[in-house]
């Protein structure tokens, strides 16, 4: 595949930052059928040089309430608000599966890097992907339907138009879910 260029960061991020999203464009691009990119905006409208927005969230209070937060926030502010709703959910559940899951247990020797989260509108859509520093792929289970946990991705998958991971490294992993920008679910029958 040919690699992406350097400046996938352009507008809202220094390219230090978002480097790590570069596959998570690459492989959203590839599964929605917008690859190659291009500096101009493609038949679809995907460009090589999207907004990006990042936060890094190991560290904060309550971590997932700002990820949500930031998310929101950023997507309103890219006129995407129709996903907002949406966004909000998938990016709880990332964030909270990578929280409990793909960090480092008490004891362990491996090298803690932060849970982050990036945004990306490469074009009509809006892509979010959380990076953590685990090797371990994620994995829908199927749950009891009367238990509490168990369900992050099965929401995932029902919310968002696509979504995966990157190919685990020493560096770990993100997991990615996009949407489309313009969308409004339709409301649920009562």
């Amino acid at each position: 595949m040919t690699a992406l260029p350097l400046s996938l960061a352009g507008s809202e991020a220094s390219s230090m930052d978002s480097c790590w999203l570069a596959p998570v464009l690459q492989m959203a691009a590839v599964a929605s059928g917008n690859w190659p990119l291009w500096p101009e905006p493609g038949p679809q409208g995907w460009t090589c040089f999207p907004r990006v927005a990042t936060r890094s969230l190991a560290a904060k209070p309550k971590p997932v309430r700002a990820a949500r937060d930031f998310a929101v926030a950023t997507v309103q502010r890219w006129g995407a608000a129709g996903c907002a709703d949406d966004v909000a959910v998938v990016v709880s559940e990332l964030v909270t599966n990578a929280l409990r899951h793909a960090l480092p247990a008490a004891g362990e020797t491996q090298q803690l890097r932060p849970v982050r989260l990036g945004l990306l509108q490469p074009g009509p859509c809006v892509l979010c992907a959380v990076s953590d520093p685990s090797r371990a792929v994620p994995v829908a289970k199927e749950a009891d339907v009367l238990a509490e946990t168990g369900h992050g991705l099965h929401v995932v998958g029902a919310l968002a138009d696509l979504w995966g991971y990157t190919a685990p490294s020493d560096q770990g992993k993100a997991v990615w879910a996009m949407f489309s920008a313009g969308r409004e679910r339709d409301a649920a029958p009562i």
